[in-house]
């Protein structure tokens, strides 16, 4: 339930795509996501990635190897503006340093990364803190998507030398290759891909400087934005945090952040969150690391979280995380 900023609706798209000769199972591909039919016709929608993931999961119990053929739509249009500012730069290891540099533009679940073992370049993802039953699904989609910009950007296929993941070869890998045409190595040290270094050297043909100085300054800006609200968030969160025993009500918290709670609602629907879910969220968190010391016993953990009795932090963990505290504690 970690909470992460909007979204567009492409990949939810993707998914409703790829299952459009099937279209009985639109509605329980949206199920439990609130993302309505009509979401889906409006351009300007934007969702939480909690709703994405929602609909990822929904869609994984039905095909397995989702997360591969996801990553082979994603192509670098599909990353806006840091996409095309990448496509417009003068060589493929400036749109790399580029895509880099605004990770948050490009809406990974993970942290990116690229360095040199001596004539191989390594693409590298790692630090995933979101839904651990989906770990799998994003890495397959981020590294494939990768690959497949990488595609886009130098107008050719980009020679593979190795890819490696972390977890244990799955019983569709022979659709591997179809994006990871290279030696493959699973239940490996990391999860990457790597490629001559000399390609970063590569003029790309779609190269040009005045557009890609425009393209370079909206995303600066639009980075910007995204940082500014993220403190904002951060602040909300730290204040909330140290109130966790008796939290404030939203016109409290607004005081603290010296606005009007209309203004505090209007900022959090911005960022794709309200009150309630954040508070739930910190407390989730808090719950979590205190269920693994023994000596707090859940009574105590539901008084120090706010709770009046410890039923309702009960039932509140329960909806969290899908089973009772003590089991979670077990």
């Amino acid at each position: 339930m970690l909470h992460a900023h909007l979204t567009t609706l492409h990949v939810v798209s993707q998914i409703l795509e790829i299952f459009a000769t099937q279209v009985e199972l639109t509605e329980p591909l949206l199920a439990g996501s609130g993302i309505a039919m009509a979401d889906l016709a409006c351009a300007d929608t934007r969702i939480t990635r909690t709703q994405e993931l929602q609909v990822c999961a929904n869609a994984l119990q039905l095909r397995s190897d989702l997360g591969l053929e996801l990553g082979r739509r994603m192509h670098v249009s599909a990353y806006g503006m840091v996409g095309y500012a990448a496509l417009s730069s003068a060589t493929f290891g400036d749109a790399w340093r580029l895509m880099l540099q605004y990770p948050a533009l490009l809406g990974t679940y993970f942290k990116l990364d690229m360095h040199l073992e001596g004539k191989l370049a390594w693409v590298s993802a790692s630090d995933y803190q979101h839904a651990p039953a989906l770990e799998v699904f994003n890495l397959e989609m981020c590294l494939a998507s990768l690959k497949l910009i990488s595609d886009d950007l130098l107008g050719q296929p980009l020679p593979l030398s190795a890819a490696q993941f972390r977890y244990s070869e799955p019983d569709y890998s022979a659709r591997y290759p179809h994006s990871f045409a290279c030696p493959l190595q699973f239940d490996a040290a990391r999860n990457a891909f790597a490629f001559p270094a000399s390609w970063l050297q590569h003029p790309l043909p779609l190269a040009d400087a005045v557009t890609h100085r425009e393209m370079l300054e909206r995303c600066r800006k639009q980075n910007s934005e995204f940082n500014s609200r993220q403190a904002w968030l951060a602040r909300i969160r730290q204040l909330l945090t140290e109130q966790l025993t008796a939290p404030p009500g939203l016109e409290q918290l607004a005081q603290q952040m010296h606005c009007s709670p209309r203004t505090l609602r209007r900022h959090l629907q911005e960022l794709g969150t309200h009150y309630q879910e954040l508070l739930d969220e910190l407390r989730f968190e808090r719950a979590k690391t205190l269920l693994g010391q023994e000596e707090w016993p859940i009574c105590r953990i539901a008084e120090y979280l706010g709770f009046s009795e410890t039923a309702s932090f009960r039932h509140a963990f329960q909806r969290w995380s899908g089973v009772p505290p003590s089991r979670f504690r077990a």
